[in-house]
Order: structure tokens, then C-alpha cells, then sequence
């Protein structure tokens, strides 16, 4: 069992940086894969990011690849994403998510645990 709380949303300006972070609790986050994704008003949920156990793997949408970059400290039961060069198309609200294995998983269904969302704006 797994607790998540995103936090690090805001509002920027295209061309700007946000980066986010994801809590957990538990003494055994270092057994799961986590995942970012996003989800605007009336679409369905999107892959964003994915990174293994122990951080060595790492998979990203073709949408953000080269901007965005996940990561993890697991001492600190934590996961990041690192959001450059913004563009408007970002605006959503971000989810991390959480999956016992070692795979990345693209699919939602994938993962069992989730975060509350932080909202990410991006004005033109």
C-alpha cells in the first residue's frame, strides 16, 4: 500500500519551467514503478512518463520527449518531473501514479495507486 501527493503546479508562460513532485508513504517505495500522466477537461487520460525501481530505466510520450525528464530519490520516497520548454498543449491537470513491479507501463489501468493531481497551466 502506497500513498501519493503531487505537488509543484502552477501557472507559466510558454518556453518556462515547472517541476513537480510526487510523496509517498510506505517503507517500500523502492518497489514500485511509478508513472506520470495528465489529463485535460474532457480527454482521457495521457501517458506522460515512467521510470523503474530503481531509476536506471526510463520511458517517455513522443510528445514530451527532450523536454521533460523524470526521476527518483528513494530515501526520500519521492519522484520528480522536470518540465522544460513549456508549451500550452501541457496544460493539464499531472498525476503520479504507482505499480507494484518493475515494468513501464503506458496504460492507467497499470497502475493501482494514485495521487490527488496538481494542475499545470501554460499561458501562450
Amino acid at each position: 500500500q502506497v500513498q501519493l501527493v503531487e505537488s509543484g503546479g502552477g501557472f507559466v508562460q510558454a518556453g518556462g519551467s515547472l517541476r513537480l513532485s510526487c510523496a509517498a508513504s510506505g517503507r517500500t517505495f523502492s518497489n514500485y514503478a511509478m508513472g506520470w500522466f495528465r489529463q485535460a477537461p474532457g480527454k482521457d487520460r495521457e501517458f506522460v512518463a515512467a521510470i523503474s525501481r530503481s531509476g536506471g530505466s526510463t520511458y517517455y510520450a513522443e510528445s514530451v520527449k527532450g523536454r521533460f525528464t523524470i526521476s527518483r530519490d528513494n530515501p526520500k520516497n519521492t519522484v520528480y518531473l522536470q518540465m522544460n520548454s513549456l508549451k500550452p498543449e501541457d496544460t493539464a491537470v499531472y498525476y503520479c501514479a504507482a505499480r507494484w513491479g518493475d515494468s513501464l507501463e503506458t496504460n492507467p489501468n497499470e497502475y493501482a495507486y494514485w495521487g490527488q493531481g496538481t494542475q499545470v497551466t501554460v499561458s501562450s
